[in-house]
């Protein structure tokens, strides 16, 4: 086993509690594969959240866009992830959205609609899902389709939980429009300054649109080969998890992080068995209407 694998599984093990949960159900030869994707994700991740400001984040971004593209030796890290995505027959151009995404969070962020919001996460989530697909056996477009889908419910998931922190880097990830029709103040929440009464309005807003993601996932397993199933119905039982805690607590993020522990992720798994061993019978045809603010994004379906 290459060190950037074992690198790799030490980067999920550290960072992702809720994939790395679901990777243990994986097939062993998707899961190195899996950590290598992740990994990668993460670098992107972190090279935009820890350089010393947005114009060095800009450069170091741009330099791993380089090397994923062969214009310039790619380091260890990309170079797994090539051969990877050569292996798999991976589109690399979720790649590039997910940089492109990444890219749009240097500086303020302020979205004003909601189609702004899932264009952002399809970029920064739904191509994740993508970069999945081939890993783990989905083929058909209409299953990209459906993994997309899961990638923006749980980017949308994570906007809602994070709020707090969020506005502590000034960024508002909330659509303007919603905000300032439950009487939010814009900034007084860059501010970190109460009104979670109000903004726990528009949680409950953007959870129920997550929700409708999630929906269309579910109905998109069963373009997953048996053997994975399970592992991707386990990541998203425990992202809805999170939303669902956040609604309980009465969706107010300004009060803090929103955890699932240890017995609440083993319910989950429970739940998502049940799931898996119960096969649904009544799946639906992707709605089309999802995917109409991501008009023009790759593997997209209208």
């Amino acid at each position: 086993m290459s060190a950037v694998v074992l690198q790799s599984r030490e980067v999920m093990a550290t960072h992702a509690r809720s994939f790395r949960w679901a990777s243990w159900f994986l097939p062993s030869e998707c899961r190195d594969d899996a950590a290598v994707v992740y990994a990668l994700c993460r670098l992107i991740d972190d090279t935009a959240d820890e350089a010393d400001n947005a114009d060095t984040a800009r450069a170091e971004l741009k330099t791993i866009q380089l090397e994923l593209n062969g214009a310039q030796p790619p380091r260890p890290l990309v170079a797994a992830f090539l051969e990877v995505a050569t292996r798999t027959d991976m589109n690399l151009s979720y790649a590039d959205e997910l940089i492109e995404g990444v890219l749009s969070d240097l500086g303020n962020v302020c979205f004003e609609t909601d189609a702004q919001l899932l264009r952002y996460s399809y970029r920064v989530a739904g191509t994740v899902g993508l970069m999945m697909c081939p890993i783990i056996g989905v083929q058909d477009d209409t299953g990209r389709a459906h993994a997309i889908d899961l990638g923006v419910a749980m980017q949308l998931t994570n906007i809602c939980r994070d709020v707090l922190e969020d506005a502590g880097r000034q960024r508002v990830y909330l659509p303007v429009e919603r905000l300032e029709k439950a009487g939010v103040d814009v900034r007084r929440l860059l501010s970190e300054l109460g009104q979670g009464a109000q903004v726990a309005t528009v949680v409950r807003d953007i959870l129920q649109m997550a929700e409708e993601y999630y929906r269309s996932a579910e109905d998109g397993m069963r373009f997953i080969p048996a053997r994975s199933r399970f592992a991707i119905l386990v990541a998203s039982r425990l992202y809805r998890a999170i939303g669902l805690r956040l609604l309980v607590n009465g969706a107010n993020p300004m009060a803090g992080r929103t955890w699932i522990g240890g017995p609440g992720k083993l319910y989950w798994v429970v739940r998502a068995l049940m799931t898996f061993v119960i096969r649904r019978t009544d799946a639906r045809p992707h709605d089309p209407r999802l995917h109409r603010p991501l008009m023009g994004l790759p593997d997209v379906n209208i």
